[in-house]
């Protein structure tokens, strides 16, 4: 019997990368599984991968820093499987510039799709949660929300606004609906590539990092299930930091 058997999760920007590695760990563990991704070709490719193994999930496309979107979502979470357990508010898009360099229609769009979809899809899905008598809420920050990183200040800026209110959730919502967040440094997936491009770093230079590599999304997924499990089940308003050592470095 798998961690999370009839469970139902939702897991926001599970098209790609981490997303995609939290909602394939999740349904093999048992949870029925409501994949969102802005992208339909990849939100799609996660759902058949998924039930090409036996799994259960749906895939709705969707733009999660819109209420509109949100609650489309929720409505057919509820209609398909009449609950909603978990939440991983994991959709994020990195950032380039100093605040000099920003526009402020990048700063906008970074802060919308990194920081308001953790707002607006813990808003729409908490009462749902509460009226099956609770659940969990598991954010995707980064560690960069903790120490900053040069040319990336919208990130960092959303990514310290995750942190802040997965720790103002946590006692919003508590005793019924855990709340916690999960810090990753470099982890090898689609946008790191882009950030690495974008910065013209060498994808392979990790002194700053004790252990030597980058993490696999696969390694990041299992940490959310742990915190979307009962095996965590005194855990609310924590930071579990994932970076090889990067931050005490």
């Amino acid at each position: 019997m798998g961690k999370l058997e009839g469970k139902v999760a939702i897991i926001t920007g599970g098209g790609s990368g981490i997303g995609r590695a939290i909602s394939i760990l999740f349904a093999n563990e048992g949870a029925k599984v409501v994949i969102t991704d802005l992208i339909k070709e990849k939100g799609e490719e996660t759902m058949k991968l998924i039930k090409e193994k036996g799994g259960e999930a749906i895939f709705i496309q969707a733009d999660v820093s819109k209420a509109s979107d949100v609650q489309e979502v929720i409505s057919a979470a509820m209609k398909k499987y009449g609950r909603i357990d978990i939440l991983c508010n994991n959709a994020g898009i990195p950032s380039f510039g100093s605040v000099i360099e920003m526009s402020e229609e990048d700063w906008d769009k970074v802060i919308n799709v990194n920081l308001k979809s953790v707002f607006l899809c813990s808003k729409y899905v908490a009462p749902e949660m509460l009226k099956g008598g609770g659940g969990t809420i598991i954010n995707i920050a980064s560690v960069l929300g903790l120490i900053g990183s040069q040319g990336e200040a919208a990130y960092c800026a959303s990514k310290g606004g995750v942190i802040s209110l997965t720790r103002a959730m946590a006692l919003d919502f508590a005793p019924n609906i855990r709340v916690n967040c999960v810090c990753p440094g470099s982890v090898l997936t689609p946008m790191y590539e882009r950030i690495i491009s974008q910065k013209k770093l060498m994808p392979g230079n990790f002194e700053k990092i004790p252990l030597k590599r980058v993490a696999k999304p696969e390694e990041i997924a299992h940490a959310v299930l742990y915190l979307a499990s009962e095996d965590s089940s005194y855990i609310t308003g924590s930071l579990l930091v994932i970076d090889g050592g990067w931050t005490i470095s």
